[in-house]
């Protein structure tokens, strides 16, 4: 039986994860059809809780759209992870009562998952085969980091090499380059000993295997 999963991100840039989703379910010989909803394209946009967002997908969802589990993404930020796990299943409980979810909760934000491939963030600052000291932290110190997002972008532009309107060229860029990190993220490097994605994975596992 195909599981039917709805993902709600946090931005255009977290859809990459849906690849994610769908290599677990395959890697425990589920299938699996991941929906990521376009929210912000409706006539009436929806706000940023979870509960205005679970309520917009269920409108589209009587458009004939069931689902067996929804996968939520919501970062930590300056919260504990607990607090933001009661969120989402309070919002769950409150608008989609009996239905399986998967909270995905990177501690402060997704982009401390993405500190952890140099290879990969030389890749898509286009300098492959840069030498420059990008200053990543170690998997024990990514999620402690202040600031993940402007350590990223900043270790996207050391990679790059470049200067000036290059440089300002590749800003711009920052979004799509975080989505390609997403997309390629090696869900067996060292992305594996951050407790957040240990969280996110057993709990779709745990989901999965329920028979969802």
């Amino acid at each position: 039986m195909t599981v039917r999963a709805l993902y709600l991100c946090e931005g255009s840039s977290d859809t990459g994860l849906r690849f994610h989703i769908e290599a677990i379910a395959a890697d425990m010989g589920r299938e699996i059809l991941v929906t990521v909803p376009e929210l912000d394209r409706l006539p009436n946009k929806p706000g940023h809780s979870v509960v205005d967002k679970l309520r917009a997908a269920q409108q589209l969802s009587d458009a004939g759209h069931a689902y067996d589990l929804v996968v939520i993404h919501r970062d930590s930020d300056r919260e504990p992870p607990d607090r933001r796990r009661r969120e989402i299943a309070d919002a769950v409980a409150a608008v989609s009562p009996g239905l399986a979810h998967v909270p995905v909760i990177p501690v402060r934000m997704l982009e401390a998952w993405l500190l952890l491939d140099q290879s990969a963030i030389r890749e898509v600052a286009g300098n492959p085969n840069g030498k420059m000291a990008l200053d990543l932290p170690k998997p024990a110190r990514a999620e402690s980091v202040a600031d993940p997002k402007a350590l990223l972008k900043q270790a996207i532009a050391t990679a790059s090499g470049e200067k000036g309107r290059g440089l300002q060229k590749l800003q711009t860029r920052f979004s799509a380059n975080r989505a390609r990190l997403l997309q390629m993220l090696d869900r067996k490097g060292p992305v594996k000993q951050l407790a957040s994605w240990q969280s996110f994975t057993d709990d779709l596992r745990e989901v999965l295997q329920c028979g969802h």
